[in-house]
């Protein structure tokens, strides 16, 4: 195989921390090469330093066999170096043609861009109409204008980061089945993903990093899921166990909970009514934008709904703003982790105390417990293995899985006796995954009542009780998660519900 991209001990320093250490590997052409490691293991500041983000202290990189150190992404691209982010960057309000015409150096007219938009995504069977407004798409339509926008550029490496995290199993064979195509035709893919099957199925080369440095490399489709998930953390673990449980009595009640979305392109909840007992933990399956952000506002307080639809323990709390629901044991843990779950440029410990307060008593007569916040924070980064250089560091300097882990910590460590956790093992790595999963099994089996809302239909089956499907804001009648099936809960999350499905 021809070689496309040589990396060359390429190093990058942070007060604290060495993101990469000499790393060297390279890719070729048309081939689908997988970068894996654990959380803070220096994945993120590498693909950045390809695309021109970062700029490496040392060593260098060749693309095509001449010297490649793109100073900006502009650069990268004009090299033919795009790239796939995790977080989509487009503009609600703007149609497919101009969130695509904005992310081009020379856009061509609109209407003959239109056509380039049609061609292309036919092509590569991923239909998309450019005229539609990006407000009104769903997440793998959205996903599909940044892959279409990428690959109007002629790309010779295209670099993905999680690019499964938000996509139903038909969404990603569908993605696959374009990634192959673009592999036969030369192009090469950096594959990023936490969900180590579709490593083995898709990728030619794994490349692991561990702590910055290469620690080894692998053909994937010859190692098991669980092989590679060792070689990222350098050692066994265990998957998550669950003893039978005996659920106890209804702690949290929905009653025809109904709430208008505040976001023009929000979606709005219908009628759901849902039981959850303690020591239960109850799955809230869906794709991406049917209702999971409004349906975690309503049960945290964040937006108030009317008396009588929401109740803890009998006791009405619609009205309530979240630190009264916290003072109740109602916690929360939302999907976007910097900005909603934990405030970028404040310490560790502020971020613990943001949400610890009332359970942790972390005040007194309005004056802050400054010892007791650090010994919270202390314990959170202890007992969720969060990788950072201590609790004084700011919520943005920790990577993203290591900043879930810190704020799914925060929340479980505070006993509550309603957890409702958004996405809770989005974007970090697989060790992580089991440890969160055990975390939240561990807290059921305490008695409290738990709801896991994620799009990993994997995890709902591990870890849920019982299961119900939010669509387009409704929600389905919850079923007994033993008694369901992977083509079960897609057909639930195309809309039919869980009674037709067990018909």
């Amino acid at each position: 195989m021809t070689e496309l991209l040589s990396i060359q001990g390429l190093t990058k320093a942070y007060p604290g921390v060495i993101a990469n250490d000499d790393v060297h590997f390279s890719i070729g052409k048309g081939e689908v090469h997988a970068l894996l490691g654990e959380n803070g293991a220096g994945k993120s500041t590498l693909v950045k330093m390809i695309y021109g983000l970062v700029r490496p202290d040392s060593g260098g990189m060749t693309l095509n066999g001449e010297p490649y150190h793109p100073a900006e992404p502009r650069a990268a691209r004009t090299s033919g170096v795009a790239m796939v982010f995790q977080h989509f960057s487009l503009f609600d309000a703007l149609s497919v043609a101009e969130n695509i015409a904005l992310g081009m150096e020379n856009a061509p007219p609109r209407r003959e861009l239109a056509q380039r938009i049609r061609d292309v995504s036919s092509a590569y069977k991923l239909p998309l109409d450019p005229h539609r407004i990006i407000g009104d798409l769903s997440v793998g339509e959205r996903q599909r204008v940044e892959i279409i926008r990428c690959l109007l550029q002629e790309p010779k490496l295209l670099i993905m980061d999680e690019p499964t995290s938000v996509l139903t199993p038909q969404e990603v064979e569908i993605l696959f089945e374009t990634l192959n195509t673009l592999s036969r035709e030369g192009t090469a893919i950096l594959y990023i993903s936490h969900k180590l099957e579709e490593i083995r199925t898709l990728c030619h080369h794994a490349t692991i990093l561990r702590g910055g440095k290469v620690v080894g490399d692998c053909d994937p489709t010859k190692q098991t899921a669980r092989k590679l998930a060792e070689m990222m953390v350098g050692e066994a673990f265990h998957n998550p166990t669950r003893k039978n449980l005996h659920p106890g009595d209804v702690v949290l009640e929905l009653d025809d909970l109904n709430l208008v979305s505040r976001n023009p392109f929000g979606t709005t909840l219908k009628n759901i009514n849902l039981t959850v007992r303690s020591g239960e933990v109850m799955g809230i399956a869906g794709v991406a934008g049917n209702g999971q952000d409004e349906f975690l506002l309503a049960l945290g307080g964040e937006t108030l709904v009317k008396q009588g639809m929401i109740r803890i323990n009998g006791v009405e709390i619609g009205d309530m703003n979240p630190n009264e629901r916290r003072q109740l044991g109602l916690q929360t843990a939302p999907e976007e982790r910097l900005g909603h779950a934990a405030a970028p440029d404040m310490s560790l410990t502020e971020n613990a105390l943001l949400t610890g307060n009332v359970r942790q008593k972390l005040s007194n007569s309005g004056f802050l417990r400054w010892g007791a916040a650090r010994g919270f924070a202390r314990a959170i980064v202890e007992e969720f293995d969060v990788r950072t250089p201590g609790i004084g560091n700011s919520a943005k300097s920790l990577s993203g899985g290591n900043l879930q882990k810190f704020v799914i910590g925060r929340e479980i460590l505070q006993n509550p006796l309603v957890l409702v956790v958004n996405q809770p093992t989005w974007g970090v790595d697989a060790a992580a995954a089991a440890s969160i999963r055990q975390a939240l099994m561990n807290l059921a089996e305490a008695g409290t009542a738990v709801v896991v809302i994620s799009q990993d239909l994997d995890e709902l089956l591990e870890v849920s009780d019982r299961l119900a499907v939010l669509n387009v804001g409704a929600m389905t009648k919850p079923a007994e998660t033993s008694e369901l099936s992977m083509d079960d809960i897609g057909l639930m999350m195309g809309g039919m519900g869980a009674d037709h499905v067990a018909a």
